[in-house]
């Protein structure tokens, strides 16, 4: 196997990211408002950007679940046992200790075993978890005539607080990861790019310059 310069990063995922990062700010920041963190915005103005930006966010998740499963990109976000450990000792000990990082980033696993399961998690519990709870407390006009719905109200709010609160750790955990190794703008770059350097086998860039010229970038392969 060799190293090449390789698209991973379509033009939609690298939008979709982007888009997100935008939108969970906004949530983040108006919700922080409307919990009385800080006092930035007016409670009504608050509760309409934060309204707003979830139908927002919302609708770019229905369609990016679809791009996922049409492409089978969903396939990178499968977790799998084997190198998690080694992953996570690095990030626990072994980067305070200036040992070498333990994955090697191939074109058809561009995430770390690590990575993926945390993303398999956010992805497919926490954020279907924000999106229920925020629509069952949006909607609390339609369900509140149901008997106990004064006992549900504070727990929905309550669990689609907590959630939230595990984005926000998760983005900030985010964060800090692409902080270490070759530093910021080195792990930030391909998602602006697409490029990222990814290990090929003879067969899979034999395929690529065949059929999918684009995806190689001239002059890079070592």
């Amino acid at each position: 196997m060799s190293k090449h310069n390789v698209k991973v990063y379509p033009r939609f995922e690298r939008l979709w990211h982007w888009m997100q990062v935008v939108l969970i700010t906004a949530l983040a920041l108006t919700g922080f408002g409307m919990n009385g963190v800080h006092g930035l915005l007016p409670f009504k103005a608050a509760v309409m950007l934060h309204t707003i930006a979830a139908l927002v966010l919302i609708a770019l998740w229905i369609f990016a679940t679809f791009w996922l499963f049409t492409t089978g990109t969903w396939r990178q976000f499968i977790p799998r046992i084997e190198g998690m450990f080694a992953v996570a000792r690095f990030y626990a000990f072994g980067v305070f200790k200036g040992e070498e990082y333990p994955y090697e980033k191939k074109y058809w696993r561009k995430h770390n075993p690590l990575q993926a399961a945390t993303y398999f998690v956010i992805k497919w519990a926490v954020f279907p978890a924000v999106w229920i709870t925020g629509i069952a407390y949006l909607t609390y006009n339609f369900w509140e005539a149901m008997p106990a719905s004064g006992f549900w109200l504070p727990i929905v709010a309550n669990l689609h607080l907590i959630a939230a609160y595990v984005v926000v750790t998760f983005v900030i955990a985010h964060v800090y990861m692409l902080t270490i190794g070759d530093g910021f703008l080195h792990h930030v770059k391909p998602m602006v790019t697409g490029f990222d350097e990814v290990e090929l086998t003879p067969e899979q860039e034999a395929y690529l310059e065949q059929n999918e010229p684009w995806r190689l970038k001239d002059g890079t392969a070592h």
